[in-house]
């Protein structure tokens, strides 16, 4: 790893296990778990102003759908004039066709950091005490198939397809009449891509990726309203 990421890693393992340390005599052999989703809550509250952001950039795109459609017609056969006018739309309406990506652009490092914590034996120059937590039997810094054998791996993978299809499904209701029939393919398949990563991250990563998308199906909910 490069010399100037391991200012941040150190910083993040010493935060984490003084957050360990502290919640230890109140929640025991689950101290590392409460710790997880403490941070990752800190996380998706700090981001907040983005998801805020993402949201009205959501509407504000699909108030623009109808003449989206009207210019990629009228400009089918040149690639290029089509580019031109959508970008014209975008500056004189002030949309981002990206904002939406913006929370889950902002959370990779701090899920990095996660992967990072549980996935080395030594961190800041001694020996990795955040490995010694567990869930349900499985260790922290287990990846699938190693965990297997307890049911941690199946209760995340269960909790994480519950979460999928309720994303999926206020996905699904976002679209408008306009959507195409990839789009409406894609908002059913997309969120349960979180059980495919779960397969290859160690479990307190899983743990991260369990928090944050029920923060994102609550959060989504709620700004629909």
């Amino acid at each position: 790893m490069p010399s100037f990421l391991e200012a941040p890693v150190a910083g993040a393992y010493h935060l984490v296990t003084s957050l360990v340390t502290t919640l230890e005599p109140l929640t025991g052999g689950y101290a590392a778990v409460i710790a997880i989703v403490l941070c990752t809550l800190a996380v998706r509250l700090l981001l907040v102003p983005l998801s805020l952001r993402a949201h009205r950039g959501t509407r504000a795109r699909a108030a623009l759908m109808p003449q989206v459609k009207t210019i990629s017609d009228r400009h089918r056969g040149d690639p290029e004039r089509l580019q031109r006018e959508l970008a014209k739309l975008q500056a004189e309406t002030g949309t981002s066709m990206f904002a939406g990506f913006l929370p889950a652009l902002a959370q990779v490092p701090f899920f990095w950091l996660m992967y990072t914590l549980f996935s080395r034996a030594m961190v800041a120059g001694e020996s990795n005490q955040l490995l010694s937590g567990s869930l349900l039997g499985a260790p922290l810094g287990a990846h699938w198939p190693a965990f297997t054998g307890t049911p941690a791996f199946l209760v995340l993978a269960v909790l994480l397809g519950l979460v999928a299809w309720f994303s999926a499904r206020l996905q699904l209701r976002q679209l408008d009449e306009t959507a195409s029939p990839l789009s409406r393919r894609m908002a059913r398949l997309l969120p349960f891509g979180t059980l495919l990563s779960a397969s290859f991250i160690p479990l307190a990563a899983g743990l991260y990726l369990l928090t944050t998308t029920i923060w994102t199906v609550v959060e989504r909910a709620v700004l629909q309203r």
